[in-house]
């Protein structure tokens, strides 16, 4: 383990070693040295010595006091800004309160609940029972962590424990095939929806930016529904084949849902409110296209909705410290990801790489680049890290090796793969410490059913590629 001192100069040192190496030919200074800061921060991300918000902070306030973007001082500072006034971030901000509404008016517990209490007579019962929970929840819910690991992984992770299976005593009984599921389900409703992971949206802002391409709410799912919805479908069953539990029938978890269900009370006014809210969101992000309402208006109308109700507070809104930083952070780093096309790099990285994959067919390359991009997640341990660093330069090979309508199925089929791949490692995306950290399954289990399930999740993204490309 390294220590945080080390965690805090490695980014540096890797900066200053990439900036002091000489300037590619057809690759302008201030191109090389921003591309030094970014690299910088990239590395800081995947170590993460201080909060990730503030990496983001540092790279654009370095870059744009000493002028790599431009020469210009408003310039400058307008790039520096350019992210805190793109609308996919604050998309990002007020999805995050929507999720806040699901906890503090109790209606996603209470969605949980229900579902163990109509499905939990079985161990494959539970496991479905864990896969809709997630999947009711997910296109309001932004941070799979708040999803999965926050609300279902408190009840999830009581029923094994009602069969005395523990990380200790008999934890394939039932607690394994349970927290493979929450966390194989969790990532695939993490790509079904734009709105259920905050990179996807942060992924859909930098393909409009670097290659003017704009995926909507309703395009994202009815492209990608085509096999996420089997394949959600399928988790249950497929973990239940290839990861069983010992004990096949849980009588009991039914019985212990209703409990809680009762002391719960009747559903509130609260999460009525919720509901229907939660509700106009959703039909506001498919069809507000249609009825000239932009999607990140939709939210924002929507949170002013919840506050003016009373679901959440406006003391909850200023305060949320994980919506704040994540506001922060995602607006940093698309400025970041965007200096790296104002000062050119990606243009020349692109038309470098571009080179080694010329002579291949388009249909090759799209398949290509959707293997490397998913396989490349084993080097990270952040979906962010990996969109920022690698999304644009994915998107700029392609624009210059294949035809337009097949730049915008491929950006369709890389943004869509950023769910899925946090299957792979135990840190491959947030709830995954989580789930792991729970014991009931050991590391090299989980490396290996990551790499079985990854393999199958790839599997379903080249199908889709076949389909659409």
């Amino acid at each position: 383990m390294l220590s945080n001192k080390m965690k805090m100069a490695l980014p540096i040192l890797v900066a200053i070693f990439i900036a002091i190496l000489p300037t590619p030919e057809g690759l302008t200074t201030n191109a090389h040295y921003f591309f030094a800061v970014f690299i910088g921060v990239i590395v800081g991300l995947i170590l993460e010595p201080i909060p990730a918000a503030m990496i983001g902070l540092v790279g654009v306030a370095f870059s744009a006091s000493f002028g790599l973007v431009s020469d210009s001082a408003k310039a400058s500072r307008d790039w520096a800004l350019s992210g805190f006034s793109n609308g996919v971030i604050w998309l990002i901000f007020a999805a995050f309160m929507f999720a806040l509404g699901y906890k503090k008016s109790g209606l996603g517990k209470r969605i949980a609940l229900i579902l163990v209490k109509k499905l939990g007579k079985t161990s494959l019962g539970l496991g479905y029972a864990v896969a809709f929970a997630d999947g009711v929840l997910s296109p309001f819910m932004p941070s799979n962590t708040a999803r999965s690991a926050g609300t279902i992984f408190p009840i999830a992770i009581n029923i094994p424990q009602m069969f005395n299976s523990t990380p200790e005593n008999e934890p394939r009984k039932l607690g394994a095939y349970i927290s493979w599921v929450a966390i194989a389900s969790t990532c695939v409703t993490s790509s079904m929806f734009l709105t259920a992971l905050a990179p996807n949206l942060l992924a859909v802002s930098l393909v409009e930016k670097n290659a003017n391409i704009v995926i909507t709410w309703g395009q994202w799912f009815s492209t990608l529904a085509i096999v996420m919805i089997p394949l959600f479908l399928l988790v249950p069953y497929l973990a239940y084949v290839i990861y069983p539990p010992e004990q096949k029938k849980s009588p009991e978890a039914p019985a212990w849902a209703t409990e809680e269900l009762n002391k719960m009370g009747p559903i509130t006014k609260k999460e009525l409110i919720m509901l229907g809210l939660g509700l106009l969101a959703l039909v506001l992000w498919i069809f507000g296209k249609q009825i000239g309402v932009d999607s990140t208006v939709a939210a924002i109308s929507v949170l002013c909705l919840l506050v003016l109700t009373n679901v959440i507070s406006w003391d909850d809104v200023i305060s949320n410290k994980a919506a704040i930083n994540v506001f922060i952070w995602f607006a940093t780093l698309v400025a970041m990801a965007g200096g790296l096309k104002k000062v050119g790099y990606l243009d020349w990285s692109a038309g470098l790489i571009s080179t080694w994959l010329e002579g291949l067919s388009p249909s090759i390359v799209v398949l290509t680049l959707v293997v490397l991009f998913f396989l490349f997640h084993y080097l990270f341990a952040s979906v962010t890290a990996h969109v920022v660093a690698l999304l644009p330069l994915f998107i700029g090979i392609a624009v210059n090796l294949i035809p337009a309508d097949m730049v915008h199925s491929l950006a369709l089929l890389l943004v869509g793969s950023l769910g899925l791949m946090g299957i792979l490692t135990p840190y491959a995306t947030g709830p995954s410490p989580i789930w792991y950290g729970a014991g009931y399954i050991s590391q090299a289990k989980w490396w290996l059913l990551g790499a079985i399930f990854g393999a199958i999740y790839l599997a379903a993204l080249v199908l889709l590629a076949l389909f659409i490309v």
